[in-house]
């Protein structure tokens, strides 16, 4: 009501003339949690705290770099399965990782080279232990209080025993249950194995985790080999330093240098092979050690066949990575180019050269579609067409209503945005002016969503429907109680996942 007027005059009343709007929540937003080099910004702590980022660089500067490298090379014991990596003469030698396995900073650079934006990290740890399981579940629930997450992607848990893995993943789609606000992208567990090998990494996989809020996660087989370690990432410093008298004497071996060198070519070859256990640097060359060592990497490599070989090995086996961080920037690049409800698949993935498991057309049956309804999207490898996403459905595949993750992410993004809408009309009158307020709050919500192709149908009555007030949704027994009951039905856009084209022969005509 307007202020009863005492005094002449005129006076200015300014009233709104259009209804309020429903802001779109954001769709494309992950949460990465796992180990990183350190967590500060500025002097204060990033510990076990949701930091929003937006590039690498901000992620360089609260969380530093890659973890360390290091490897040990030895000669192949007799008997031994692990696959030779060089043979000199009639010596087989393996490499072993000495250096403790982190998988978040390398997924992280995956992220952006396939479309990443803005996302969170949580950093629960550095880089001086191994990885602990109630140290990934501990971050879920830093996430709480944060909103704007819509996924949550953990790509260390593979790096802990199958089952703590699980039990991590499970706690992981658990919070995406109850926030309701997003979903869980997952790794397979082993997934870089074949599944001819026992166990069968998929059987365990879904055995294993259970049957509860399935449609609020996806996962994906197998890991990806990728592109994202480079050359000068390698080096020296990638060879454990106690096995590095391994290396020299098969270094020697291979340039044919005995005990006493010949002068000139091979003395000068011993030289930078004995550089290799850091005993020889003078004191100049030790002053600047990284730039010595990087020159010292370039001398070996244009020397030493083996020497190349074993930094390529390491280097293939630093790059066989999970594919979660991969597929947030896939669904990140979808939703900001062609929207949430489109499935984030048929695209093919940036810095992979190729699944880890070539899988044929057969062997995704199995995958796709199974009794027990736990879908595993596949990533194939088409020729002429590189690596693609080949699959889009949540782990609730026998699900008619949340089979696909494009409906699962469309009706959270369509709830969680009405849902920020109508909480202005909470403690309004509940009667037919916010009824009504509140209906055409949501058509107008819906049929923008409906003419951008997020709502299937004709028209947008085919696409949606809201109903609101007494004797439609509600009873007078809740109004007495201060209940607003709202029912809105919407049609989401569903993927042509199977296409069958019919072919007939006709008679001739002409």
């Amino acid at each position: 009501m307007s202020k009863v007027r005492q005094t002449p005059g005129v006076y200015i009343v300014e009233k709104g003339a259009l209804p309020n709007s429903v802001v779109e929540v954001a769709t494309a937003v992950p949460a990465f949690v796992g180990y990183t080099e350190k967590a500060v910004n500025k002097d204060k702590t990033l510990h076990n705290t949701p930091r929003r980022i937006t590039s690498m660089t901000e992620y360089h500067d609260h969380f530093g770099s890659g973890p360390p490298i290091s490897y040990a090379l030895s000669e192949k014991p007799v008997g031994s399965t692990a696959d030779t990596v060089v043979r000199q003469g009639d010596k087989e030698y393996i490499l072993e990782r000495k250096s403790q396995a982190y998988n978040l900073y390398w997924s992280m650079l995956l992220f952006y080279q396939n479309g990443g934006g803005p996302c969170y990290i949580v950093s629960i740890g550095d880089y001086s232990g191994a990885p602990e399981a109630d140290k990934l579940k501990d971050g879920f629930e830093t996430l709480v209080t944060e909103q704007e997450p819509t996924m949550v992607v953990v790509p260390d848990a593979v790096l802990l025993a199958v089952d703590d893995c699980i039990g991590v993943q499970q706690q992981s789609i658990k919070h995406c249950r109850e926030m309701q606000s997003r979903v869980s992208i997952l790794d397979v567990h082993d997934g870089y194995k074949d599944r001819a090998e026992e166990p069968d990494c998929i059987t365990a996989f879904r055995s294993k985790l259970g049957n509860d809020d399935l449609d609020y996660a996806a996962a994906y087989y197998p890991w990806i080999e990728t592109t994202i370690v480079q050359d000068s990432d390698l080096g020296v410093k990638s060879f454990d330093k106690a096995t590095r008298a391994t290396l020299q004497a098969l270094m020697k071996a291979e340039l044919g240098i005995g005990e006493t060198p010949e002068p000139g070519k091979q003395e000068q070859q011993a030289e930078l092979i004995g550089k290799l256990d850091g005993k020889s640097w003078s004191v100049e060359e030790q002053k600047d050690i990284e730039a010595n060592e990087k020159l010292l990497n370039k001398s070996l490599i244009a020397m030493s066949p083996a020497y190349k070989s074993l930094l390529h090995a390491i280097k293939s086996s630093v790059n066989l990575l999970p594919p979660s961080g991969a597929l947030a920037g896939v669904y990140t690049m979808v939703d900001n180019t062609r929207g949430v409800w489109k499935a984030p698949a048929n695209v093919s993935l940036n810095g992979v050269i190729r699944p880890a498991v070539n899988i044929s057309h057969d062997e995704q049956e199995d995958l796709n579609v199974t009794p027990q309804g736990k879908s595993v999207n596949a990533i194939r490898s088409f020729p002429g067409e590189g690596t693609l996403v080949w699959g889009a459905r949540t782990l609730d595949g026998n699900s008619l209503d949340w089979r696909y993750i494009n409906v699962r992410r469309t009706l959270i993004m369509l709830e969680q945005s009405l849902k920020l809408a109508i909480k202005t009309v909470v403690f309004e009158p509940n009667d037919a002016n916010t009824w009504i307020t509140v209906k055409n709050l949501a058509r107008n919500f819906l049929t923008g969503i409906w003419k951008r192709g997020g709502l299937a149908g004709a028209t947008p009555d085919d696409a949606f429907s809201v109903q609101v007030g007494l004797g439609e949704t509600m009873t007078p027994d809740d109004i007495l109680e201060g209940i607003l009951r709202i029912t809105i039905l919407v049609a989401p856009t569903r993927p042509a996942e199977f296409i069958a084209i019919t072919f007939q022969q006709q008679m001739q005509k002409a």
